[in-house]
Order: structure tokens, then C-alpha cells, then sequence
């Protein structure tokens, strides 16, 4: 009889948990009977839901010992998105790739029973990929931050840890801010949308299903040791996110088919390119391990997207 680790694996270090992501992973791992440890890098106030914090520097990790005893596992989501100075492969080797790789080797002399890394789906790709990405393909980063989470996923696998990546396409949910939180801030907006003729899909995942991942990947009986991309199975066009998102504020889609071409020209006199790069451009991605190991995503996307819309109002 196969055994369930997640009856092993109960109390459990997380790092970020006042991010965006980190504060969905702690609601979400003290609801399903984890005890949570977070390690915060200031004095702060104990987030609802931890059982208990310790304070300290992931860059500087010299004693990390007592932060992780009696730890079954850590879940690392903390880690740069954004260059803070001129050199931002610099920043990112610091912050996301040395960082992760002391405290792995932190977690395996407190011989840490696994080691979860909230990775990103940039590791493997760029902003947008042709075809359908799968955890087979070769991992090809084209900037500094895509770089640096895959350097963090190496670090892990010369560690002996029994570890898991998880590479998340672009998340959604409460609190999301970027390119997510622009488009909510459009559809909320009385006018119709120039965006109706895109067509090119992208996946997405809600911060529930990814936290759902997480879980998955905890309660896994065999080691992992290996990088699993973490996508809902059913990507959207940009006009079905829209529509979706309207949905939600009880709206119609209020979309209009404007020439790709000529979108995306307005986008980059606007100097909005990035979010047409990052949402109008097509990023699919399957993730077969996840599924593999029996995740569900927590909603379909269009449903997801709907309710982020009505509780952002």
C-alpha cells in the first residue's frame, strides 16, 4: 500500500507570506491542518493563520537552525520579481537563485523532509512560447529573472533534498497586482475594448489552484525531484478573460474587433507593451505532472475570473 507522506508531513516552514502569493499559500495550508512557520526578513506583526514566525535574512542564512526544527517541509514563494537597481542580474542572483540555495542547504542539515520552490513558468520560456509547453521541453529563460529561478531549481537538485519546483503561469486572485491587476482595472472601465480580434490563448493559474498544487506536491508519497508547471487546463484568449472578468461585474464582454497589428502598435505608442506581450501574445502550458499526482484545479479559469471580479468589485 502506497503511504501518504501528508500524514508525515504536518508542520511546515514558509517563506514570503506577506506576498501576494505567500498570504493565498498560508490561508490555504492552516485551512487544510498544516501548523505554518513563516520566516518574515523584519519584525512584523504574526500573520492570521501561522502558528508561529521567526525573523530573519534568506541572503544571509547563518543560523538557521532554529527556525527550522521540528520543520517536515519548506515552501519557498519569497524572491525578487522586480530588479532593484541597475543591475538586475545582480539583484536576481542574490535575492532569488544564492538565497534559495542557503536555505535548501539550511533545510537539508535540519534534514527538512522536502523542500517546495515557487518557481516560475519563465524559467522555461519567455513571455510568450509557440506551441504547447511541457515539462519535456528544454528550459530556455530569455531574461534575468527566468535565469535566476531556473539557477534556483539547479541549486536545489545538488542539495540531496528530496525537492519539487513549481513553475506557475501567470496567477490570479485576490490582491494580484501587474499586468492581472491592469486588466481588472480595464474591464471595470464603462467602454467598450478595442480587443476582440486577439486570438492567440494564454494560460493562467487562480491562487487557490496553485496553493492546491502546493499541497499536492507535499502529500506526494515518492520523492520529487524534478520541476512541474502549474497551469489550469483551460487557457483563455484575451477577449475571454475580459468577458469572464465582466461577467463577474455583472456586464457584457463590450469588446471590438480591432486588427491585431493595429493593437499592438497603439500599445506600444501607449507604452503599454508589456501587458500586450504578456497577455496578448500566446503562452499555453500543460501540467501533466501536477495531474500525475492527482491535483485538480480549484475552478475552471472563466469561473475564477468572474468571482476576482466580484470580490474586487
Amino acid at each position: 500500500m502506497t503511504r501518504d507522506i501528508r500524514q508525515e508531513i504536518r508542520h511546515v516552514a514558509l517563506t514570503g507570506a506577506t506576498g501576494f502569493i505567500g498570504q493565498h499559500l498560508l490561508r490555504s495550508l492552516t485551512a487544510r491542518g498544516y501548523r505554518v512557520r513563516v520566516l518574515l526578513r523584519r519584525p512584523v506583526a504574526v500573520p492570521d493563520g501561522a502558528a508561529s514566525a521567526v525573523v530573519g535574512d534568506l541572503t544571509r542564512p547563518m543560523n538557521m537552525a532554529a527556525a527550522l526544527s521540528d520543520v517536515d517541509a519548506v515552501v519557498h514563494s519569497a524572491g525578487l520579481a522586480h530588479a532593484m537597481s541597475g543591475a538586475p542580474e545582480d539583484d536576481y542572483r542574490t535575492l532569488n537563485t544564492e538565497a534559495t540555495r542557503r536555505l535548501a542547504e539550511a533545510a537539508a542539515r535540519a534534514k527538512v523532509r522536502r523542500f517546495v520552490f515557487l518557481s516560475s513558468i519563465r524559467a522555461q520560456c519567455g513571455a510568450s512560447a509557440p506551441g504547447v509547453l511541457t515539462e519535456s521541453d528544454a528550459p530556455a529563460p530569455t531574461d534575468a529573472y527566468g535565469r535566476s529561478k531556473l539557477d534556483a531549481e539547479r541549486a536545489l537538485a545538488e542539495t540531496g533534498l528530496d525537492w519539487a519546483a513549481l513553475r506557475p503561469v501567470l496567477v490570479y486572485g485576490a490582491g494580484v497586482k501587474g499586468n492581472m491587476a491592469a486588466l481588472l482595472r480595464l474591464a471595470r472601465t464603462p467602454y467598450w475594448l478595442p480587443l476582440g480580434a486577439l486570438s492567440a490563448r494564454r494560460s493562467l493559474i487562480s491562487a487557490e489552484s496553485l496553493a492546491a498544487a502546493v499541497d499536492a506536491v507535499l502529500a506526494a508519497p515518492a520523492p520529487l525531484n524534478r520541476a512541474l508547471i502549474a497551469a489550469d487546463p483551460d487557457p483563455l484568449t484575451l477577449p475571454e478573460m475580459v468577458a469572464a472578468l465582466r461577467q463577474g461585474l455583472g456586464r457584457a464582454p463590450g469588446l471590438v474587433p480591432v486588427p491585431t497589428p493595429f493593437l499592438g502598435l497603439a500599445c506600444r505608442l501607449a507604452g503599454r507593451q508589456e501587458i500586450f506581450a504578456r497577455l496578448g501574445e500566446g503562452l499555453v502550458a500543460r501540467a501533466d505532472g501536477l495531474a500525475a499526482l492527482g491535483w485538480r484545479p480549484a475552478a475552471p479559469t472563466p469561473e475564477g475570473l468572474a468571482q476576482l471580479a466580484r470580490e474586487a468589485g
